[in-house]
């Protein structure tokens, strides 16, 4: 329907004609929210009506906007200056007087997502990555070692969905004795739409039972708005808080880092930034990441599903597009609330096209929170070392910081020295090890990987205690057999295959 749509926009010609399909689907869905509003509790008329207000606006800017394409003649190479270095950055040393920069400075975190792609129920945060500790709780620990070693108060803010408030404040309870104040508020819950009849599929406000599948989190770039609305922008301003530092939770490589929140605070020609992207080099493995380029005198982050089709080899080249974005932003407060007020952040919209178990194909309507770059004055990007990057989103990611590769200090994880080379090795568990609790399953104890360059595993494989992994190792079972990996082996530049069981008798 939607590409019918928009081919009968293109050949009508006509803007009127245009114009009156917009009016009618702007129309028909108003009065579908309202219905939606109408069987709210008078407790949740409020909020309800934030978040169908900011939806109506996304559903308004979807169908003026002629698709997702940039115009791929317009992109230019950022200039120079406008991306740092790090070593630069860091060149600059620290301040005396470090603690009341960093009084100034809130953590956020991206704890929107659900763990099911590992096969987990609830927040993913929860999911236990390191002796037991889950992400929350590296995090708690990051942001407590850095407020007892400088005595300073940053607090630590959490941007939930609708799908991860409840577990996480359950746990939260936890830290009531941790030296961290621990802030959160939820993203907006929107109204999944019926790709043929643009209209929600909701029938009434209820997110719970079988409606679960009727309303979405419409990705991080609602932050803006949420924290706005929530109140504790405010608040943090009137605490005298200049900037915060957001980031996914998962992302187990970003910690606060001094020398970038120095530049913010004290820049080198008196000019602060209002918003910093950190960026790193992309490999083989990054060629969907977004980038950032020179769009119309303005940083702009591109993502992939902006690249008109002719394009997208271009965009995954690693030598014309060098570096992606972490998603490691550092924003001011004060730009956020200068902008919400005006309502001048202009964010691209996602259209992400679900098919729910019923089998029925819906849309959502989503922002990301970096597309917001061009929205404010004086942006950065500084291409920061790869160890920034670190995202636990599968289990073949979950074994590489579970490893004898990082050692953990302090809630953070570090590349251990005895690892000769800086890079990671690429790492492929098949499907047998999707699952966190199949994959712990299969590994009696985590194999030493300081000297792995490469490994992949397919079909039924089990580890046995204390495995040595070196160089490039594959191991594949074939379909009904399987491969034990006896205690104590060491594999080294080897292929595995067939079947292999190492009985006791």
């Amino acid at each position: 329907f939607i590409q019918d749509f928009s081919k009968a926009m293109s050949q009508a010609g006509s803007s009127q004609f245009q114009e009156v399909i917009r009016q009618e689907l702007e129309y028909s869905m108003k009065v579908e929210l309202d219905k939606i509003l109408a069987t709210a509790h008078s407790n949740e008329i409020e909020h309800t009506k934030k978040d169908l207000e900011g939806f109506k606006k996304l559903f308004h800017r979807f169908l003026q906007e002629k698709g997702p394409s940039v115009d791929w003649g317009k992109i230019q190479r950022p200039p120079e200056d406008s991306i740092q270095p790090y070593e630069k950055i860091k060149a600059r040393g620290l301040p005396d007087n470090i603690a009341s920069v960093l009084n100034k400075l809130v953590v956020v975190k991206l704890n929107g997502g659900l763990g099911t792609s590992m096969g987990c129920k609830g927040p993913k945060s929860l999911i236990g990555v390191r002796n037991e500790n889950t992400f929350l709780d590296l995090t708690v620990q990051q942001i407590e070692h850095l407020n007892k070693s400088y005595n300073t108060d940053v607090p630590l803010v959490l941007m939930n969905s609708f799908n991860t408030d409840d577990d996480t404040k359950k746990i939260l309870q936890k830290y009531s004795h941790s030296r961290v104040k621990i802030y959160t508020f939820n993203q907006s819950r929107y109204p999944r739409i019926n790709k043929e009849t643009l209209l929600p599929i909701a029938k009434d406000v209820s997110y719970s039972g079988e409606n679960t599948e009727c309303w979405y989190p419409p990705g991080h770039g609602d932050i803006y708005a949420s924290f706005y609305n929530s109140g504790l922008l405010d608040n943090l301003i009137a605490e005298g808080k200049e900037y915060i530092f957001v980031s996914n939770i998962d992302n187990l490589g970003a910690t606060v880092d001094l020398y970038i929140l120095n530049h913010l605070m004290n820049p080198p020609n008196g000019k602060r930034c209002e918003f910093v992207m950190e960026v790193t080099n992309k490999t083989r493995a990054d060629v969907k990441g977004g980038t950032l380029t020179q769009y119309e005198n303005k940083l702009r982050l591109v993502e992939i599903a902006q690249v008109p089709k002719a394009h997208v080899d271009e965009f995954k080249s690693v030598s014309k597009f060098k570096i992606f974005n972490t998603n490691n932003l550092w924003i001011a407060l004060s730009a956020i609330k200068r902008l919400q007020e005006k309502n001048a952040i202009d964010m691209e919209i996602i259209v992400n096209p679900k098919t729910l178990d019923g089998g029925l194909n819906v849309i959502q309507l989503e922002t990301a929170v970096g597309a917001a770059i061009k929205s404010f004055e004086n942006s950065l990007g500084i291409n920061v070392p790869r160890s920034r990057f670190l995202p636990v989103k599968t289990t073949s990611d979950l074994l590489l910081v579970m490893s004898n590769l990082y050692s953990l200090n302090a809630g953070s994880l570090t590349m251990s020295e005895k690892r000769e080379f800086p890079t990671v090795p690429l790492v492929k568990l098949g499907s047998s090890f999707t699952k966190v609790q199949d994959y712990l399953r299969r590994f009696e104890s985590i194999p030493d990987m300081l000297e792995l360059d490469h490994l992949t595993v397919s079909g039924d494989v089990t580890f046995g205690k204390n495995v040595s992994l070196k160089g490039t190792v594959i191991i594949i079972a074939n379909h009904g057999d399987r491969i034990d990996i006896p205690a104590g082996a060491l594999l080294e530049n080897k292929i595995v295959s067939g079947n292999l069981r190492i009985l006791d008798h």
